[in-house]
C-alpha cells in the first residue's frame, strides 16, 4: 500500500471498500481502468499478468479481462456496465467467466464457497489537491466466507498497488 494513502474495510456486510490516493490526475487514473492499454499493465494481483483484455466503456458496453498466476493458471471476469461517468465513476458488474465470456460460477475455478454469480464494482474517483481519491466498492459478497473476502480485499490491494505504479510510469 502507497505510504499511508489508504485504507479499507467493509462498510456493510458484503461490500468490500477500498480507498486510495494516487499522485496522478483523475483523467489518467479513469482511463486506466477504461482502456486495455493501460489496464493490462495492473490488473491482477501481485505476480499476475493480464494478457487479454476486451472493454467497451460505455452504458450497456461489455469487458472481458484474463489475470493469469504465475503458475500459469487463467482465470476471466466479465461483466456490463451499468454507469460510466468519465472522469469520476464507473459501475460495472462483476463475475468468473470462461475464456468467451460466458458466466460461469467460481466453481468453475476450483473455489468453494458461496459466490454470486454476479456482482458490482463501483469505482469512484475524486480530486484531491491535484493527486486522485480513488473509493472501490465491490458489493454483493454478503454470501462469501471470510477467508474469501480477504483473498478478495488482498487481491484488489495488490492490484491497485499495481496500478499506483503503472500511474508512477505513466
Amino acid at each position: 500500500m502507497a505510504k499511508g494513502m489508504g485504507s479499507s474495510g467493509e462498510s456493510a456486510k458484503g461490500e468490500l471498500v477500498i480507498t486510495r490516493i494516487f499522485d496522478a490526475p483523475r483523467e489518467r487514473v479513469f482511463k486506466a481502468w477504461t482502456d486495455c492499454n493501460y489496464l493490462t499493465r495492473w490488473w491482477g494481483p501481485k505476480g499476475f499478468t493480464s494478457p487479454a483484455c476486451r472493454i467497451d466503456p460505455r452504458v450497456g458496453g461489455e469487458y472481458l479481462n484474463s489475470m493469469r498466476s504465475p503458475d500459469g493458471k487463467e482465470f476471466w471476469s466479465t461483466g456490463k456496465y451499468r454507469e460510466i461517468r468519465e472522469p469520476e465513476r464507473i459501475v460495472m458488474t462483476d463475475s468468473f467467466a470462461d475464456e468467451q465470456g460466458n458466466v460461469v460460477p467460481a466453481s468453475y475455478y476450483g473455489m468453494g464457497g458461496d459466490w454470486p454469480l454476479e456482482m458490482l464494482v463501483t469505482v469512484t474517483l475524486d480530486e484531491d489537491g491535484g493527486k486522485t481519491k480513488l473509493t472501490l466498492k465491490h458489493s454483493g459478497t454478503e454470501r462469501i466466507s471470510d477467508t474469501d473476502r480477504d483473498d478478495m480485499k488482498q487481491g484488489w490491494s495488490e492490484s491497485l498497488d499495481k496500478l499506483d505504479e503503472s500511474l508512477k510510469e505513466a
